[in-house]
């Protein structure tokens, strides 16, 4: 269309901005006012104007722009140009900007005064609210990612227009601003002044920030020179040791990985106290929940540890993979998130490789492998028509099983080859745009292997295989179907790197399974003297991301295997997940499952046994609906199989006993809490009293005070509140988030309903941070699902108006997806009918799909003729 016949009506709707002008660099300066809970700032924008037009068209959502306050200087011309009209369209969130002639090609500046509020909505340019000296106070902070740097300042605010920032803060002379480069200069004017930054190299919009608060700092330098600070509030620099180390070695170890130095002269992270996700990669200032990076080596568990060392690694991962070589669109967000997952994991085995890390990944898979196996999931790439459609997909899609088939690749490829590929991609895209296409290129470059074409049937599809195989006649007959968590087929199809051992781990057999139906030899891998104890193992080490079914024979003595310890950590985990899978999706009996269950009685692999215990769990949950009269049976086997291992690890760490064990420890007696175990319940119940009167007391280790909690909570009904009361009472005197945390994570576990609704309200008063509902919601029992649901409705108007995203999301899935009746799904479908809007319409349909799935698994388990049978018999046994 001619420059003359554009009008501002023809940029709306659309999904991405126009590509007719570019910024070049931003100067901007803002000025926070903290009490105010506002800002001012102006932005001089540098823009390449590439094409003949009237229009500039720019991203800005919730700022006060007005007309007289934007002009453009064109390069070298001397005029100043003012525009006939601006148009703000907030549905869009961009602003139209017409001139009266065609604007000359070449460089300009744009030049844009601005208003806006600092939020309580957690991002954009928003306030958190934190205490100094017993007093409360506002710091300003910015999150950006995926479309917010737009409630900031106005800008081109998606990844591919790529500038250098120039940022110049004015703030109280008292605090501390920083943003991603160092300060060069610092001018004091009594009582404000003002702090100019380092140019930064050229980056996206997303990863700018700038924060302005009170904070103390821990620091450390790389061999190479680079500054790297901790910054926490006031007094609680110690706890930002640990994460200080794990920061410094990463930047070292991700060196030499990518083979491309650092590019910032500094980087700093920094413990945010309203935080919405779990850290945030800005580039050279990266921000964290406190529970993400803060590490107290007298509060915090184990578990802690871990978290704070995984996300410290996959936030600096993404300085190189993600901000130093960016996606070009948020189809390919998978790129950074799945990437940086799986490399986490690799800089954690890296730094404590007695914490086993890799299977512990398995975890990870499997959370990607439970939302893939809906009808409602989505590729891996997903297309993006509106910015309301990308917060949904930072799910377990992107990031769970986006690392997950990186795994699989780089272990088809073999880690070498995998690793010079991805420097080489990594040096080619340095400082511009890459999308997925662009990593196959270079992968397949590096390997000369089929990498496009074995790695689009994984992204571009979604869901995932299910591989049966039969032993007839010295041949396996393996058959490929797509496996839906329903039963239903579906019709999916991959190119699925098979790998396979028979009886030992020293042969093994990769290919690549393209059809529907293949038959494999079996002869040249058989290792099998004696026949009892011939198995075989498909998926060696779980390292594809494919589940397997076994016909009887095979299955049974893959149990043989376990029992008789042959497998793997890894695959014994797989072979309970895989079995677990398919009895919810009705391909095989509860019996089945249960009787491998009990296989797993001398586990020794933290990870293998958590699995074993989560599984167990929530077979209990769904017997609770299916059938009740059995429960009490079911309690028997369950508890005859866990207490062995609670009385060898007991309540105390013993000396010199490792990580995995303290994970053990916690989540063995909250699954004991959970189960209404007598002696757990009431020597939990002994030791909280005297933690309750000396905080300090070695008798409720970190490791151990969850289950401790929830322990507690199993003795508090309407009539009795006083455990609850005690709890409240930590929560309110401890100012460590990762212990505000665990007392959340359980005060909704009391087995009284008029309780459970009493901690559900109490998640939404002032006290509780709007990103800690979560795990308030996360800590509802089985027996009280349907007051979590009927609770949701009643507050869903307030609910919908306070929280946005991912935690406005995660509402909706952690009260209606456990639900296990179609009643109760006709209900919630009912009931979302009229209210579903395109932020939450994804959720919406996946929970309800959960619902669907768990009542015919109900259902199903209500025809096992032998399940009583059967449970009466483990029970016995053990």
């Amino acid at each position: 269309m001619a420059a003359e016949q554009q009008s501002a009506e023809q940029f709306m709707g659309q999904a991405r901005l126009p590509g007719f002008a570019a910024p070049r660099r931003y100067d901007l300066r803002l000025t926070p006012d903290l009490d105010a809970c506002a800002f001012a700032g102006s932005v001089a924008v540098s823009v390449d104007v590439a094409a003949p037009t009237r229009f500039l068209v720019l991203n800005a959502a919730d700022l006060d722009v007005s007309p007289g306050d934007v002009h453009f200087t064109p390069q070298g011309s001397g005029q100043v140009l003012h525009p006939v009209e601006v148009t703000n369209a907030p549905k869009d969130e961009i602003l139209i900007i017409r001139f009266s002639e065609v604007l000359p090609l070449g460089e300009g500046t744009l030049a844009i005064a601005f208003h806006g509020t600092l939020n309580d909505k957690m991002k954009g340019f928003y306030r958190s609210v934190y205490e100094l000296n017993g007093e409360k106070k506002n710091m300003a902070v910015t999150q950006f990612e995926p479309a917010d740097a737009r409630r900031c300042f106005p800008c081109w605010d998606e990844p591919s227009f790529k500038a250098v920032f120039k940022i110049t803060l004015e703030v109280p002379s008292e605090t501390v601003a920083l943003s991603n480069m160092p300060v060069i200069e610092e001018k004091v004017n009594g009582p404000t002044k003002v702090v100019c930054f380092q140019e930064t190299p050229i980056m996206s919009t997303y990863l700018v920030a700038v924060i302005v608060g009170m904070f103390d700092y821990v620091e450390a330098f790389t061999t190479d020179g680079t500054s790297v600070r901790v910054y926490t509030q006031v007094g609680k620099s110690a706890q930002g040791k640990f994460a200080l180390e794990v920061a410094v070695k990463t930047l070292i170890l991700f060196k030499e990985y990518f083979e491309v130095p650092y590019p910032l002269p500094k980087m700093d992270m920094i413990a945010i106290p309203d935080f919405s996700a779990g850290a945030m990669e800005n580039y050279g200032l990266v921000t964290y929940r406190e529970t993400a990076l803060l590490f107290d080596e007298r509060h915090s568990a184990a578990a802690n540890k871990q978290r704070v060392a995984v996300v410290v690694a996959h936030e600096l991962a993404h300085q190189w993979f993600g901000n130093l070589v960016t996606m070009e669109w948020w189809t390919h967000l998978w790129l950074n998130e799945g990437f940086a997952t799986w490399v986490s994991y690799l800089a954690a085995d890296s730094f404590f490789p007695e914490w086993n890390v890799w299977i512990q990944f398995l975890d990870e898979s499997t959370t990607g492998f439970r939302l893939d196996a809906l009808a409602g999931s989505h590729p891996i790439e997903v297309d993006v028509n509106h910015v309301d459609e990308i917060d949904e997909i930072f799910d377990a899609i992107s990031y769970r099983k986006g690392a997950a088939v990186i795994r699989m690749l780089q272990s088809y490829l073999g880690a070498e080859i995998f690793q010079k590929s991805l420097a080489a991609y990594i040096k080619r895209f340095a400082y511009s745009n890459a999308k997925t296409e662009d990593l196959w290129a270079a992968l397949e470059e590096g390997s000369g292997e089929p990498v496009n074409t074995l790695m689009q049937s994984w992204t571009k599809q979604q869901g995932y295989p299910v591989v049966s195989v039969k032993l007839k006649d010295g041949k396996l007959e393996l058959e490929q179907t797509q496996f839906l968590s329903s039963g239903s087929a579906g019709v999916g199809q991959w190119v699925v790197p098979v790998t396979l051992c028979c009886c030992s781990y020293s042969l093994q057999q990769k290919f690549l399974f393209r059809g529907k139906q293949e038959d494999f030899n079996l002869s040249g891998l058989v290792e099998c003297q004696n026949k009892d104890d011939f198995w075989i193992k498909l998926n060696v080490d779980q390292t594809g991301f494919y589940r397997v079914s076994y016909d009887e024979e095979l299955a049974s003595r893959l149990r043989h295997a376990v029992e008789t310890n042959k497998l793997s950590a890894a695959d014994r985990y797989g072979v309970l997940d895989d079995t677990y899978a398919l009895c919810m999706a009705g391909k095989q009996k509860l019996v089945t499952l249960l009787h491998l269950i009990a296989a797993y009685k001398d586990e020794t692999e933290y990870t293998v046994l958590a699995n074993a215990i989560n599984t167990s769990l929530s077979i209990f949950e769904m017997m609770s609906v299916a059938a009740p009269e059995e429960l009490g049976n079911m309690k028997k086997f369950l508890i005859g199989f866990l207490e062995p291992f609670a009385q060898r690890v007991g309540w105390d760490a013993k000396s010199g006993e490792g990580h995995l064990n303290a994970l053990l420890r916690g989540t063995l007696l909250n699954a004991l809490a959970e189960l209404g175990h007598e002696a757990t319940i009431n020597e939990a119940v002994r030791r909280f009293n005297v933690f309750l009167e000396d905080r300090e007391t070695p008798l409720l280790p970190p490791d151990v005070r969850k289950a401790a909690y929830v322990a507690l909570m199993q003795t508090v009904n309407k009539s009795n509140k006083a455990g609850y009361e005690s709890l409240l009472k930590i929560y309110r005197e401890t100012d460590l988030s990762q212990e505000k945390v665990r007392v959340l994570g359980s005060l909704a576990s009391s087995p009284d309903p008029d309780v459970v609704h009493e901690a559900l309200d109490f998640l939404l008063s002032p006290e509780v941070r709007n990103q800690d509902c979560i795990f308030v919601l996360r800590g509802v029992t089985a027996a009280a699902q349907e007051v979590a649901w009927t609770w949701l409705k009643e507050k869903w108007d307030y609910i919908s108006e306070t929280f946005t995203g991912h935690l406005l999301t995660y509402f909706i899935s952690a009260t209606v997806s456990p639900l296990a009746t179609n009643e109760k799904g006709d209900e919630a479908e009912e009931f979302f009918k009229s209210r579903t809007k395109a932020s939450i319409a994804r959720t919406v349909k996946q929970s309800l799909e959960r619902v669907r799935i768990n009542a015919k698994w109900v259902e199903n388990t209500k025809r096992e003729a032998d399940l009583g049978h059967v449970l009466k018999e483990l029970a016995h046994k053990h």
